[in-house]
């Protein structure tokens, strides 16, 4: 399948782990530019995000993953201040990479923009990456103290 010319990938990116790393390297698989969404601190904290790091922080750690995987001059980097972000107005953007678990938030976007009369996005859904117990590795267990950013296990056995 040929490459699409814009993807689109978003999130909170808190705590930057192996999950967040496989749904980039995704994002680069499927296109040749991707619009990187991050959340801001006010939307986190709207969707009951609680304790995770500031957003210059998260923006931080995405970039650095992006310059190290020679990845960074083929994104743009956007503060989502709702659900979708450039989703609902950029025509451009063809293809939305997702994990297992906002696929929901895709089918929606879909739907929006064939209202809207735009093109319906291609869905990419990227599994979700196992940490050392077989469970999903996500920042939450990670601030939780029950994983680290590897999914490996943390804590007494």
């Amino acid at each position: 399948m040929p490459k699409a010319r814009v993807a689109a990938v978003g999130g909170t990116f808190d705590n930057l782990h192996r999950g967040h790393e496989a749904l980039l390297r995704s994002a680069f698989e499927v296109a040749d530019r991707v619009i990187v969404g991050i959340t801001s601190d006010e939307f986190a904290r709207s969707q009951g995000k609680e304790g995770i790091q500031v957003m210059n922080q998260r923006i931080g750690q995405v970039k650095a993953f992006l310059i190290v995987n020679r990845l960074f001059e083929r994104a743009s980097i956007v503060v989502l201040e709702d659900p979708f972000g450039p989703l609902l107005s950029d025509p451009a953007i063809e293809v939305l990479v997702v994990s297992e678990g906002t696929l929901i938030r895709a089918e929606e976007a879909n739907a929006i923009r064939l209202a809207k009369g735009m093109p319906a996005l291609k869905i990419h859904v990227v599994p979700h990456v196992k940490s050392a117990d077989g469970k999903p590795i996500s920042s939450s267990r990670i601030r939780n103290g029950e994983i680290d950013a590897k999914g490996n296990l943390l804590g007494s056995s």
